[in-house]
């Protein structure tokens, strides 16, 4: 029963992993492939569905409903102010159009650090690039790569960001947001110093085989000026606000819980910004809002879902215990484990959301600190997640960008698989060598 039993289980996230990348509605998904699992692992099939199933399911919705609806009414404000927008113009102007593959994905960073969502950020930064990348003369396909460069590796999942990589395994391991800082910190800046020299390289090596900028029919390159858009500095405050709320502590514990210090950033922002937006369309936009998180944490509580039942089979414990007895450092497995989670659920997040409470109690009880924990699962969650089917690189390449994957994807990939996943080696290399730092 053993070996078909993780023939299941390994079936099964493969199973995942195809029909999400088919298009198949993620429900539909999960519950054919929690089927398999429980097939292979003679599972009783009910319980399967009504205990284990349900169980990761609400247990990610009641953890974290708050953060996502908060997190969407903060992208929400910084949106329909034009917040978003005018902090990235400012970065691309200060930085110039020379500098363009630089400065798209420190926008999108800045953004995404202060808890702006991804999705909300490249569609902000979207229309900025395609100007600085015309003006720099730089091949229009390597725009997706920039946008989610910035947007998805270094800046999600750094030590502070008010973001749900943060939230999940704070929330489980009960660490802080700035867990693993010291070495969080560097092994981020790894991946924004090597991101940046691989995408210098790529446009260059494309400059010199001839590609330049090509428009595409229907490009607007949001040239109406700055008139319209709010200051720059009353702009970043509400980011601001949210990070100090949420990171500065008083007697050890923070001045706001997370939830309250992201809903007070997005109270800010249209406080501040009330003049760029029409008040009676606020209960439109919180109710869109509203919609809009909870169609989000649903889809990924149905991940979970099924990621509760595969932890419920027979056989995943032999699968759990095979990744913490590979060779090498012990946090070695746990990279691997969270990335591959990851990576099959096509979500950072939702990856998180499956590994953090199965992996964390077992590195924990190994004597591992629970802050190095939480630092290195959100470093990995970060590599494999943005792999084809990644619900975001679909909407990024060829919805806004109107890229296909053939010519921009193997940027992407470089820029946000291959070099966060060497980071979180450099995270591992640095919690092994200097555990005890902050």
């Amino acid at each position: 029963m053993t070996a078909l039993g993780i023939i299941g289980i390994i079936l099964a996230f493969a199973l995942l992993m195809y029909m999400i990348m088919k298009g198949f509605n993620i429900y539909l998904t999960v519950f054919v492939c929690t089927l398999v699992v429980a097939v292979t692992s003679q599972m009783n099939i009910y319980d399967a569905y009504k205990v284990h199933f349900m169980t990761g399911f609400t247990t990610f919705f009641k953890n974290n409903y708050l953060i996502f609806l908060t997190g969407t009414l903060m992208a929400k404000a910084m949106d329909i102010t034009g917040a978003a927008k005018s902090i990235a113009k400012t970065i691309i102007k200060v930085m110039g159009t020379e500098w363009a593959f630089i400065s798209v994905p420190v926008a999108c960073g800045v953004l995404c650090y202060g808890g702006v969502s991804a999705f909300v950020c490249s569609f902000a930064v979207f229309p900025i690039a395609l100007q600085v990348f015309r003006a720099a003369d730089l091949p229009r396909r390597g725009i997706p790569g920039a946008l989610c460069f910035g947007c998805s590796t270094f800046a999600m999942i750094a030590p502070g960001a008010v973001q749900i990589h943060n939230n999940v395994p704070a929330t489980e391991l009960g660490t802080s947001y700035m867990a693993g800082a010291v070495n969080g910190f560097m092994a981020c800046g790894f991946m924004l110093v090597a991101g940046i020299i691989y995408l210098h390289f790529w446009l260059s090596k494309a400059k010199k085989n001839g590609e330049h900028f090509i428009a595409k029919e229907g490009d607007d390159f949001g040239e109406e000026g700055d008139s319209h858009l709010p200051n720059f500095v009353v702009s970043l405050l509400p980011l601001v606000i949210t990070i100090v709320l949420v990171n500065v502590k008083f007697n050890g514990v923070a001045i706001a819980p997370v939830e309250a210090g992201v809903l007070a950033g997005a109270v800010s922002a249209v406080v501040l910004m009330i003049k760029y937006i029409n008040p009676k369309e606020l209960p439109k936009h919180f109710a869109d809002g509203a919609a809009m998180a909870l169609l989000s944490i649903t889809n990924t509580c149905a991940v979970n879902g099924f990621g509760g039942v595969a932890s419920n089979s027979p056989v995943f414990g032999d699968i759990v215990s095979a990744m913490v007895n590979l060779p090498g450092p012990k946090l070695l497995g746990l990279v691997i484990g969270t990335t591959v989670i990851a990576g099959i659920c096509g979500s950072a997040s939702g990856g998180l959301g499956i590994a953090v409470p199965i992996l964390g109690p077992v590195y924990t009880q190994l004597g591992i600190a629970p802050s190095i924990v939480h630092r290195v699962m959100a470093l990995s969650s970060s590599a494999l997640d943005s792999l084809p089917h990644n619900g975001y690189i679909v909407t990024v390449t060829n919805g806004l960008c109107r890229e296909t994957h053939k010519d921009s994807y193997g940027l992407t990939f470089a820029l946000t698989v291959i070099i966060p996943f060497i980071g979180s080696l450099v995270g591992v290399a640095l919690f092994t060598l200097f555990p005890n730092l902050p």
